[in-house]
C-alpha cells in the first residue's frame, strides 16, 4: 500500500510539473508586445522596451527562464500581477478569488452528496418504476443538454418566477448565490445519481442480498445498511476529485453569473495577457485534478481491503 501510494504521488507531481512546463513555454511563445500595456506601447521607445524585457529576464533563453521559474516556485514566489492588479503578488490576487469559489463550491458539493447519493439508491430501490424513470430522465437531460442551455433555463426560472437575483452581488451574497449553487450542483447530482444507481443495482444481484432477504430484512434495510455501503467503495474514487475541483470553482458558471471567483480570474488573466496569473491559476487547476485522482485511488484501497494495487498483484 505504501509503495503504491508513493508511486501514485510521484506520478501526480510529475503530471503537475509537465503541465506547468508546457504552459510556461507556451506563454513564452507569445510576442513580447503582450508584456506591455497599450499606453506603454505608445509611450515607450524600442530601447526602453528592450531594457524592460531584459530586466524581466524575458530575453534570456527559454530553458534558463524555466529553471529560474522553478527556483522561484520552490521558494514560494509565484510572481506579481501586471494587468489584473499591477504589482500585487499573484498569491494575494488568487487568495481573494479562491474564497468566493470555495464558499460556493462547498455548498454545492454538500448538496450534491446529500441529494445525489440517496436519490441514486432510491432509483435502484424502485428500479423500473416511475421514480427510477424520472431520475433517468433528469440524468439524461443534464448530460445531453449543453450547459449554457440548462443554465439559461435555471436563470430564467429563478429570476422570472422566483424573483432571485440573476447576477452575483457582494452586497447580497446569500440570495445571489442561490442560482450559481444550483447550476454547480446540477451536474454533480446527476453524476452521483447515475453511478450510485448503477453500483447499487449491481450489488442487489449478488448472493449475499438473497441471504439477507431470507433472514427477513426489508428492502430499505438491505439497501441503506448493506448495499449502499458497498456501492460507495467504487464511488469513493470520484469523490475527492469532485471535492477539490468544486472548491476551485467552475469556469462557465462563474462567468455566466459574474461571480468574482477563480474561473472569472482565469479568463480575465488570459484576455489581458497577465502571464504570472495565468501560469499560477493553470497550475492550481492541474494540482486539483491530479491530487483528486490520487486521493480517489488511495481512498478506494482503504475502504475495500480486498483491493490490492501493485505490480506483483497485477490488479490494475
Amino acid at each position: 500500500m505504501l509503495k503504491y501510494t508513493l508511486s501514485r504521488f510521484l506520478q501526480a507531481v510529475i503530471t503537475i510539473l509537465l503541465v506547468v512546463t508546457i504552459v510556461f513555454l507556451l506563454m513564452r511563445l507569445l510576442p513580447t508586445d503582450y508584456y506591455f500595456t497599450e499606453d506603454e506601447l505608445m509611450k515607450l521607445t524600442d530601447e526602453q522596451k528592450h531594457d524592460q524585457l531584459e530586466a524581466a529576464g524575458l530575453l534570456d533563453p527559454p530553458l534558463e527562464q524555466l529553471m529560474r521559474y522553478y527556483k522561484d516556485l520552490l521558494q514560494g514566489d509565484f510572481g506579481t500581477s501586471r494587468r489584473i492588479k499591477s504589482g500585487k503578488p499573484v498569491v494575494d490576487v488568487i487568495g481573494s478569488k479562491f474564497t468566493v469559489s470555495m464558499r460556493l463550491g462547498i455548498i454545492s458539493l454538500v448538496i450534491s452528496l446529500l441529494v445525489g447519493i440517496p436519490l441514486g439508491a432510491l432509483q435502484a430501490r424502485f428500479k423500473g418504476r416511475f421514480f427510477d424513470k424520472f431520475g433517468t430522465v433528469y440524468t439524461v437531460f443534464v448530460n445531453a443538454v449543453p450547459a449554457l442551455v440548462s443554465y439559461s433555463l435555471v436563470l430564467v426560472f429563478g429570476a422570472k418566477v422566483l424573483g432571485l437575483p440573476s447576477m452575483y452581488s457582494v452586497r447580497n451574497v446569500g440570495r445571489s448565490s442561490i442560482l450559481p449553487v444550483v447550476c454547480l450542483s446540477m451536474g454533480s447530482i446527476a453524476h452521483y445519481m447515475l453511478w450510485t444507481r448503477r453500483y447499487t443495482v449491481d450489488e442487489l444481484n449478488k448472493d449475499y442480498i438473497k441471504l439477507a432477504r431470507l433472514k427477513g430484512l426489508t428492502n430499505n434495510q438491505i439497501i441503506f445498511k448493506h448495499v449502499l455501503k458497498n456501492s460507495l467503495v467504487p464511488l469513493a474514487q470520484y469523490i475527492p476529485g469532485s471535492i477539490l475541483w468544486t472548491l476551485g470553482g467552475s469556469l462557465l458558471v462563474e462567468r455566466f453569473f459574474s461571480v468574482p471567483g477563480m474561473g472569472t480570474l482565469l479568463t480575465d488573466a488570459i484576455n489581458r495577457y497577465d502571464t504570472p496569473v495565468v501560469q499560477t491559476v493553470v497550475m492550481f487547476y492541474a494540482a486539483l485534478g491530479t491530487i483528486g485522482v490520487f486521493l480517489g485511488d488511495v481512498m478506494m484501497t482503504m475502504l475495500d481491503p480486498r483491493i490490492r494495487l501493485g505490480n506483483k498483484e497485477k490488479s490494475r
